[in-house]
């Protein structure tokens, strides 16, 4: 560990005793700890799974999948769930997102299941500002919330516990996975109608939500990785979210890279998968 990380680590954990809170810190235990420790070796992927369909904003049916990663050997029936949700301006991207498939494996061998999924693009994506980008956030939404719903009905099936899903993502999939969070009230008919979309946890890497007024009291706390020279996703949109989720009493940690920029994924792998460990596992209650 380096010196700048460690202070960075010491003083996140010494601002959440402050506030009263723990979500971040490193759960007790001796090692190895499920879900704080990797104790599997091998991770079984299953690709392109079917999650739903929707249409697309040209009229085209399209069909959504996931791809699986679970622990090899595994036993545990009630496992959580981290969907995985890629960035690329709601116009690229795919599931195999280099930085998604490190932390889906990761977290598989600490316990988890991982899905990694697809969701609807377009053309124009947000490169710029105009209806088509709006509509094509909120397709974002409406297909991984019914990623969430597919989940939620299946999850004997999976070997999850309903109760215990988290979202997370990286830029444009960040901005998704937090307006999921917060219950953006779009569910759409990407599939799995009539079963619940809420979820325990969402995890950013450069993002923001979008649809504030949405935020309430019974929406999921966050956690917020973000450089304050993002020239594509500003870093006040980090801190709009968290100042909106406090006023409804909603935990909402933003850690800050003083002069990073967009996805500074491989320079700060080690923290990120650190404090997303500490706060999924005390967010999501998994001493228990």
């Amino acid at each position: 560990m380096t010196r700048r990380r460690a202070v960075l680590v010491a003083l996140v954990g010494l601002l959440a005793l402050a506030v009263g809170a723990c979500d971040l810190l490193p759960p007790a235990g001796d090692a190895p700890l499920r879900y704080r420790d990797e104790v599997f070796t091998g991770v079984t992927v299953t690709n392109d799974v079917t999650y739903g369909s929707a249409l697309s904003q040209t009229g085209v049916p399209t069909t959504l999948r996931f791809d699986l990663y679970r622990p090899t050997g595994d036993t545990e029936t009630g496992r959580p769930l981290i969907i995985w949700i890629h960035g690329g301006s709601f116009c690229c991207g795919n599931e195999n997102s280099p930085e998604l498939v490190d932390q889906a494996n990761v977290f598989a061998r600490k316990g988890y299941v991982s899905a990694s999924i697809s969701y609807r693009l377009s053309a124009q994506g947000c490169t710029a500002v105009t209806t088509t980008c709006v509509e094509s956030i909120i397709d974002a939404i409406e297909d991984a919330q019914a990623a969430v719903r597919f989940f939620r009905a299946n999850a004997s099936a999976y070997g999850i516990d309903p109760d215990r899903i988290a979202v997370a993502g990286t830029s444009a999939g960040a901005i998704t996975a937090l307006n999921v969070g917060y219950g953006t009230p779009v569910p759409g008919n990407s599939g799995t109608p009539g079963v619940s979309s809420a979820v325990g946890a969402a995890v950013s890497l450069s993002g923001g939500v979008i649809f504030t007024s949405s935020i309430d009291p019974s929406d999921a706390d966050a956690l917020l990785f973000h450089g304050t020279a993002d020239t594509l996703t500003p870093y006040s949109w980090a801190q709009a979210t968290a100042k909106e989720a406090g006023k409804d009493g909603l935990q909402a940690y933003v850690i800050t890279w003083e002069g990073e920029g967009h996805v500074p994924y491989l320079s700060h792998r080690a923290e990120i998968l650190d404090l997303t460990t500490n706060f999924l596992y005390n967010t999501l209650d998994l001493g228990s």
